[in-house]
């Protein structure tokens, strides 16, 4: 079990920003690939972003993140953030991290989830 604690969320307005956390265990953000996924309500939970575990950090994201979102992380704290800009009503939703299966993957690794963050984008 990774036992990943999401943090950070909170109702913020359309085009404001927000940045929000998960942590995990040393192992786990050494081992992975780490990612961001979300799900807002009455819809399929959907990948964000993602990030190498090296120091060169490559990332990935999802269209609908690209030129808003930075997925970063802290291994020395075990902390992976996403920073998230230009918020849309769209982009409320409950926000969850997992290790993935690859860089360039869209499936998360582990089938058990932690409780997630809410984001909430309302005027």
């Amino acid at each position: 079990q990774a036992n990943f604690v999401e943090s950070g969320g909170g109702v913020v307005q359309p085009g404001g920003s927000l940045t929000i956390s998960c942590t995990a265990s040393e192992q786990t953000f050494r081992q992975y690939v780490l990612g961001w996924f979300r799900q807002a309500p009455g819809k399929e939970q959907e990948f964000v972003a993602s990030i190498y575990w090296s120091t060169s950090s490559s990332t990935y994201y999802a269209d609908s993140a690209k030129g808003r979102f930075t997925i970063s992380r802290d291994n020395s704290v075990n902390t992976l953030y996403l920073q998230m800009n230009s918020l849309k009503v769209e982009d409320s939703g409950v926000y969850y991290c997992n290790a993935m299966r690859g860089l360039g993957s869209r499936d998360p690794f582990f089938s058990s989830w932690g409780q997630g963050t809410q984001v909430t984008v309302s005027s």
